[in-house]
Order: C-alpha cells, then structure tokens, then sequence
C-alpha cells in the first residue's frame, strides 16, 4: 500500500468521482459515501460526485446519501476512483466515466481482481473495501459521518464480525470509528437486523422451498419473478436469505438464486469451512471471496445449480 501516493492523486485533482458496483451493498455504499465524506470535509475546494445505481432505503440516513447520482455523464473527471469493484464491469453504466478520467485509482479486497487503475490496491483478505479505505485516511481527520459510513460497510461485510474475514484489525478498526461518535446499535439492528413484512413473506418462501443436495452438505433455494410479483417484493427484498440457508445444521455450501430477467438469475454463494466458492463463481465470470461469492448466468435455473453442485462436489 502506497497512502502517500493515492493521497497525492486526490490532491493534485480538482474533480473526482466515485464509482461503486451495479446493485450496490452495504460494503460498498459505505466506502463510496466514507470516502465522499472525508473528501468533502477535508478537501472543500474539491468537486467529489458519487456515482451508484439506487440505494437500498435503509442506507439513505448515511451523510451524503442524497448527493448520489444515478445517471450517467459524459463529464471528464481528473480523477476516478473505483470501490469496491472486481473489474471495471462491474461499474455498468458508469464505466466510461472510470475510462475517460485522467487518472485513476482501483481499491477493493475482492479475490477476483486482475488489477486495474494507475494506482491499485487489493487486499483479499480485509474484511471489506470500508477497511481498506480506512488504512488510505488520516484517522485524525475522519469525521462522524464518514466513521458511520465505514463502519456500516464493515459491518455488512463482516455479517456482523462473524465471517472469517474478520481479524483483530478489523475490530480495532471497528473501535476506532465508534470512537468517533459512531451509532453502532441504530446501524446494526436498522440497517443489518430489520426486516419488512414482504421480506418475511419472501424469505418464508424461500426457505419452504429449499433442498438438500450431497448428503446435506449443500442446501439450495431460489426466488423468480413470479414469487416477486406474489407479494409486491423487489431483489432488496431478498437480503439476508442467504444467511439463513448458510446457517442450516451440517451445511457446507449455501446457493441462493434470484431471477432478473426471463433467461438470467444472479446467484449467490456461501461456504462455512473449506469450499472455496470464489472459484465457482470466477468460472461463470463472476467474483468474491472464498467463502463468500456471486455471479450471474443466462440459462434455466436447474442446469446451472446442477453445474454449481458438481463444482461443490469436486471440493468436498
């Protein structure tokens, strides 16, 4: 990591933007608004645009929150920074304002990351892109607002400091930003724990619809448009089910599905132990962690999770 050399990119540009991924998390609306924050706090002079697809309502309380912009533009930036994205595909529709800038820069912690951007730094094994970006700020001038940003980030990463991902820099990282005034129960329950009555109706379909599969170390569910148009729901609607399967006594491997359009479903994977399953994604051209990993495919839904399983398989 070169933090004085990132921090002279920001200060030699008078226009920045941020670009996160297409549907965008928590890790990833908190890094782009953390680092939108602490430019804007600390770099008045600066132009910082966020540049996301819709965000969740239950992010919407971050500061800067109503600053993002959803379209695209053909605006020449001096400098743009990618969070939190595998590669530049993942930006969508933003991608040219990533390609047209006079400089660039790519942080991330996604395994699956070649490297892009002038300057690049990939931590696989940080708990999120929020950390990441943490180790790139001056900790004495990070504010409230930006604190809440990245700790919101580290926590949805971390599924609440649970995953494997989470090390004892994580969690004084974690200290650190309630130190600075951070809300750590309102983020938590409101933005991690709630749910609404559709995500309840949702979820419960999921799970009465769930199967078993290689002696029960694999346990598979998936949402279509059709039970999307049962109860009014949306994909946001679908957070947290894949925890729940994840959890299920003597499951490895937990695969949720959702459909986005007649002949495509974004697939979601998650292994508890030793099944890598950023390998199985890479393989159908998507990315993550080891064990927590997604990617999308054309095709009927019963043929890819059958390639999944076999992929599973040749694991265990």
């Amino acid at each position: 990591m070169n933090k004085d050399l990132f921090l002279k990119k920001i200060e030699a540009a008078d226009t920045i933007a941020v670009i996160g991924h297409i549907r965008p998390d928590g890790d990833c609306v908190g890094s782009c608004l953390g680092f939108y924050n602490y430019i804007a706090e600390n770099y008045p002079h600066k132009t910082i645009v966020v540049y996301l697809e819709e965000i969740a309502p239950k992010f919407r309380f971050l500061n800067g929150a109503e600053h993002i912009v959803h379209k695209t533009c053909d605006k020449v930036y001096d400098l743009a920074v990618s969070l939190d994205c595998g590669d530049t595909d993942r930006h969508g529709a933003f991608a040219p304002i990533f390609q047209n800038a006079k400089d660039t820069a790519c942080l991330d912690h996604h395994r699956s990351n070649q490297g892009f951007g002038a300057y690049f730094y990939c931590d696989p094994d940080a708990s999120s892109t929020c950390e990441i970006i943490y180790r790139h700020m001056d900790k004495e001038l990070i504010s409230r607002e930006c604190a809440e940003c990245l700790y919101l980030g580290i926590v949805h990463d971390t599924g609440v400091f649970k995953y494997p991902s989470t090390t004892k820099e994580t969690m004084e990282i974690a200290g650190e930003l309630i130190s600075k005034g951070v809300r750590s129960q309102y983020i938590i329950d409101e933005t991690f724990y709630k749910v609404t009555y559709v995500q309840n109706k949702i979820t419960g379909e999921a799970l009465l619809n769930c199967g078993l599969a290689l002696d029960g170390k694999v346990i598979f569910t998936c949402v279509t448009n059709e039970v999307f148009d049962k109860y009014g729901a949306t994909k946001d609607d679908t957070d947290g089910i894949i925890d729940k399967l994840r959890v299920t006594e003597g499951v490895e491997v937990a695969i949720f599905a959702y459909q986005l359009s007649e002949e495509v479903f974004k697939y979601s994977l998650r292994s508890v132990s030793y099944v890598d399953v950023s390998k199985i994604a890479v393989s159908y051209g998507g990315g993550g962690h080891i064990r927590a990993a997604g990617f999308e495919a054309a095709g009927a839904y019963e043929e890819v999770l059958n390639r999944i399983i076999d992929m599973v398989a040749m694991q265990l």
